[in-house]
């Protein structure tokens, strides 16, 4: 049989054998903590994993392994792991792969709280991290040292949109022996599967497009096996940031829209920063999908669509608070990725502690708006925008 396409894997990835929950076509939500065992030998085989089964929720729950096996199919996975959040997701799976010591390479535009635990990680634990820019890829390698364990992407890259050779990095990062991991988040496995290109594992806040509807915390991990199963045997199981079946079974939900939710993502923002780029009051625009973008090119060649994030610049710290206070359709919140437009004005929200020279150096500008494109009507979107804008 041929490989499906992502809207068919979407709808029916991780699917179970008929018999496996007595023929639900949804995954039943297991609400249990534990699971009683047949007798003492059975007991001892699953818990020790000689034998399929589970014994307690933390390690493995039947609804929340029906999202892995989901999960695996989208991003071309061999393995997969659920965390509580993101932040769960990127933490956990860092500390699985470091020591006292180490070395991480990383964007110098990021997610602001993965900043600031790898910053935490210098101070507690003497884990240092190099920020470079990532629209070259071959800055990873120029960073690297004896002691580099990570090679970290976030592409296209938060809040920024900047945009990294996935298959470069992960190259360079094989050739020295380090981990290459990538922050799936912003594009989605609909976008781009990093795993295809060469990358060793794939995060995710599955709080924002995969779950899609802004009612869930949720975070993945997918790459090879060893790995996956290294994190899960070890800081997983310390850390204990598991999922909840109820929580796994809204993603399972989620997903199953993803694809023609981020088709929809796709056009609205394709079409909203067309009409940015056109706009006096706005002095930059950030997507993928227009050829200004300063690597366009490398986009165009990773990615099957240019995801539903805008960056864009309208100048000072007071008309970014201005714009988004005279939004009405658009809501100022500090997510992305649901069925609603967000927006957010980042250096007075989520980058409002990082150093300024950081948030300089990393592309957040004073005035830089986050805007994360819904899957309302575009007109619509654009006449609120348009008008916002206007009041500034």
């Amino acid at each position: 049989m041929t490989e499906k396409s992502i809207e068919t894997l979407a709808v029916h990835a991780g699917a179970e054998p008929v018999e496996r929950h007595f023929g639900a076509v949804s995954v039943p939500i297991y609400n249990a903590a534990l699971f009683a065992f047949a007798d003492a030998e059975s007991g001892a085989q699953i818990h020790n994993y000689e034998a399929e089964g589970y014994f307690y929720s933390r390690l493995g729950n039947p609804t929340t392994d029906a999202l892995e096996k989901a999960l695996m199919e989208l991003e071309k996975g061999a393995a997969a792991l659920c965390f509580a959040s993101g932040m769960a997701a990127i933490t956990t799976t860092i500390l699985a792969l470091v020591e006292a010591g180490a070395h991480i390479v990383a964007p110098a535009s990021h997610y602001a709280t993965t900043g600031y635990f790898l910053e935490f990680l210098r101070e507690k634990f003497t884990v240092e991290t190099t920020f470079v820019d990532a629209t070259d890829a071959a800055n990873y390698e120029r960073a690297a040292r004896d002691e580099t364990r990570i090679f970290y992407i976030e592409t296209p890259a938060n809040p920024t949109l900047q945009i990294t050779d996935v298959a470069a990095v992960a190259r360079a990062a094989r050739a020295r022996g380090v981990v290459s991991i990538a922050d799936n988040t912003f594009a989605t496995p609909y976008n781009q599967n990093p795993l295809a290109l060469g990358v060793d594992l794939v995060v995710h806040s599955a709080t924002k497009y995969l779950g899609g509807h802004s009612d869930l915390s949720a975070g993945a991990l997918v790459g090879s096996e060893d790995l996956v199963e290294k994190v899960r045997h070890s800081t997983m199981k310390l850390f204990g940031g598991a999922l909840a079946p109820n929580t796994a079974w809204l993603v399972l939900r989620g997903l199953k829209t993803l694809a023609v939710r981020m088709e929809k993502h796709n056009a609205n923002a394709a079409r909203i920063a067309r009409f940015l780029s056109e706009n006096p009051k706005v002095a930059a625009v950030h997507h993928p999908s227009l050829e200004t973008h300063p690597n366009h090119d490398v986009a165009r060649r990773q990615m099957r669509g240019f995801g539903g994030m805008i960056a864009f610049d309208i100048g000072t710290l007071d008309a970014g608070k201005t714009f988004l206070n005279h939004l009405k359709l658009c809501r100022i919140a500090t997510s992305l990725g649901g069925v609603e437009t967000i927006v957010q004005h980042s250096a007075s929200m989520t980058n409002a502690n990082t150093p300024r020279e950081l948030r300089e150096k990393a592309g957040i500008t004073d005035g830089l708006i986050r805007l994360s494109v819904g899957i309302e009507n575009a007109d619509d979107l654009i006449a609120d925008l348009g008008q916002a804008l206007e009041k500034i």
